[in-house]
């Protein structure tokens, strides 16, 4: 466990990422709607996505905080823009789960121009630098080439497969590891 309590802000050269708030509800709202997006999620994530999704998934995650849960929770923004997320990225550092400690969403209007790997990358820069997180995990579906891109292109990786149910009908992810040693090796 980190001496960290709460999520910081990170800069990045395009991206603030900031913390998750109940004001993000709208943004995250009309922006996760999306069948693109959703498709490729587990199918623990509602769908169709309920009207008051957002508001109910901030306010879950804010109560894990207040309860102990060490979890990070990033709204991607973009810089010189009117302030309104785009994407978030959420890191459970410490959780043993065998789907993941990150999980990661971009709008589909900004889609293909680097965004979420520099996001990423500020993430991981943040677990590995700052936590001293030695290893995490993350997953996506076999069929979400975007999402596998950006791991390739952040230096995790894979590790194998595990069976987990996701809306477009694949029941196959990937699992995919960053290490603490190879983030630093890349990045020195």
């Amino acid at each position: 466990m980190s001496e960290i309590t709460s999520t910081p802000t990170l800069e990045t050269r395009r991206l603030i990422l900031r913390p998750l708030a109940l004001s993000d509800a709208p943004a995250i709202q009309r922006h996760f709607n999306n069948w693109n997006i959703i498709q490729h999620l587990a199918s623990a994530v509602p769908w169709p996505y309920p009207e008051d999704g957002a508001e109910t998934f901030i306010r879950r995650e804010l109560e894990r905080v207040a309860a102990g849960e060490e979890i990070y929770n990033w709204m991607l923004v973009l810089r010189g823009g009117d302030g309104e997320a785009i994407g978030n990225i959420r890191l459970r550092p410490w959780v043993e789960d065998p789907n993941g400690n990150r999980g990661f969403w971009l709008a589909e209007r900004y889609w293909n121009q680097g965004l979420m790997t520099e996001a990423v990358s500020a993430v991981n820069d943040f677990a590995f630098r700052v936590l001293g997180v030695e290893v995490f995990y993350a997953c996506n579906a076999a069929t979400n080439v975007a999402s596998r891109r950006v791991k390739q292109k952040t230096g995790a990786e894979l590790v194998g497969y595990l069976e987990l149910s996701h809306h477009n009908g694949q029941t196959l992810a990937e699992r995919w590891r960053m290490t603490r040693e190879n983030w630093l090796r890349r990045h020195t």
